[in-house]
């Protein structure tokens, strides 16, 4: 279904920065973009600037049924998107299931579903700086390391990101000079989650303690760890080769420990290791710079019955199953 002609938006502060920011990330991505639209602030005021600034825009909306009226609720958000000028909207059930939390497994459920859905295109959603800080804040808590602390990235294909440097209050203002009423998600106000208590009190509190300006200083953090970071891989990539089954230690051992993890951890990847730990990492890289003999390391993956070990054997790391 297609709207019968493009609604005209009135050009307020708000909604012109956040067309400008959507503008920049189009002009470094350029290609055919669908929103993840929740109906919330962030996702409204995204979706009404994609439609002002591409053509052919269309709307994803996840409902993960964990809510009374969740159906409702991604039926409005649908017809809204149309309204907008969306020229498509799709809800798409998802039934919350496996292990890590309810937070993680909607996430992978939603991610999931709209990778499905997307076709060719890149998907926009609506992190913004204020979920940047969280985010950089999250890794510093759990003791993540720098690519955790970097935070997120403006473009990770398909997901798109194009309002990491525009605050929360700026989508808010839009979604009023829109006449926009955004739907409120009780689960943004659960201090069940840790994320919400990061934004209603741990982030309030820093903002007061320190005098301002403490999202904005996160956010500039993870953007030079991802600077530095992007640097450190190129050089891990160009002193050596990890296509091979086996890695050999005498290659690595002479990097500095920076660069070294990193070629572990695109070796560990192309293994089919696809989520270590810093602690698994570091393990895995003992072997190399601080060897007496250990045992081989336990790895994400493999089998039910068994699962993925990394050991050294006769100067060579390899990856295999733990009965092997």
């Amino acid at each position: 279904m297609e709207p019968a002609e493009r609604p005209r938006f009135p050009e307020g502060p708000a909604l012109l920065e956040i067309r400008h920011a959507v503008r920049a990330w189009l002009a470094a991505h350029p290609g055919p973009v669908a929103v993840a639209l929740s109906g919330g602030a962030d996702s409204l005021a995204l979706m009404a600037a994609s439609v002002a600034e591409a053509p052919n825009v269309r709307a994803l909306i996840v409902d993960h049924g964990l809510q009374p009226g969740s159906a409702e609720v991604a039926a409005a958000a649908a017809a809204r998107a149309l309204e907008l000028g969306a020229v498509e909207a799709r809800v798409l059930p998802v039934r919350v299931t496996g292990s890590g939390g309810t937070e993680a497994a909607a996430r992978r459920a939603r991610y999931d579903a709209l990778d499905l859905a997307r076709g060719d295109a890149s998907v926009l959603v609506a992190h913004t700086l204020d979920d940047q800080a969280e985010t950089v804040l999250l890794g510093l808590g759990r003791g993540s390391g720098p690519r955790s602390i970097a935070g997120m990235t403006a473009f990770t294909p398909p997901w798109g990101r194009p309002l990491l440097g525009v605050r929360r209050a700026v989508t808010r203002a839009a979604c009023v000079e829109l006449g926009l009423e955004p739907f409120e998600d009780p689960h943004n106000t659960d201090t069940d989650f840790t994320r919400v208590r990061l934004r209603h009190e741990v982030l309030p509190l820093l903002e007061d303690v320190l005098g301002g300006g403490v999202a904005a200083a996160l956010a500039r953090t993870a953007e030079q760890l991802r600077e530095d970071g992007d640097v450190l891989d190129a050089l891990a990539g160009s002193v050596a080769d990890t296509d091979g089954p086996d890695l050999e230690v005498s290659v690595i051992e002479p990097l500095a420990p920076a660069v070294r993890r990193r070629v572990l951890r695109r070796w560990l990847l192309e293994r089919g290791v696809t989520s270590s730990t810093d602690r698994q990492l570091r393990a895995v890289d003992a072997l190399v710079g601080r060897w007496t003999g250990q045992g081989g390391v336990a790895l994400p993956g493999g089998t039910p019955d068994a699962r993925l070990v990394c050991s050294r054997r006769h100067g060579r790391l390899s990856v295999g199953l733990e009965n092997e």
